[in-house]
């Protein structure tokens, strides 16, 4: 398996994973973010039937230092969800799935 390598900028598209990457995806990618000082995330996982976004939704609603989440109002609009992490988890492994 090639080893892919993302930008760790705060902004994380889905669109080249496989659906059952995403939420280890996001996991690590929530680590990386925050290794880096960086607490908000914008998550782009496309507008489509919207499979991927009510996946992407629940992972959040149950991930301890999502401190909140919505739907991107910028030019990305429904494509894309914006993510507040905690800015001081108690536990960094929390990230991690």
């Amino acid at each position: 398996m090639e080893e892919i390598r993302i930008p760790i900028d705060g902004t994380l598209d889905l669109h080249t994973f496989l659906p059952h990457e995403v939420k280890s995806v996001v996991g690590e990618y929530f680590l990386a973010c925050a290794e880096k000082g960086i607490y908000e995330v914008k998550i782009i996982h496309g507008k489509g039937k919207g499979v991927l976004a009510r996946t992407i939704e629940a992972f959040l609603k149950n991930h301890p230092d999502v401190a909140g989440f919505w739907r991107d109002t910028g030019p990305s609009g429904w494509g894309a969800t914006i993510v507040q992490l905690r800015t001081n988890p108690s536990d960094q492994t929390r990230f991690k799935i």
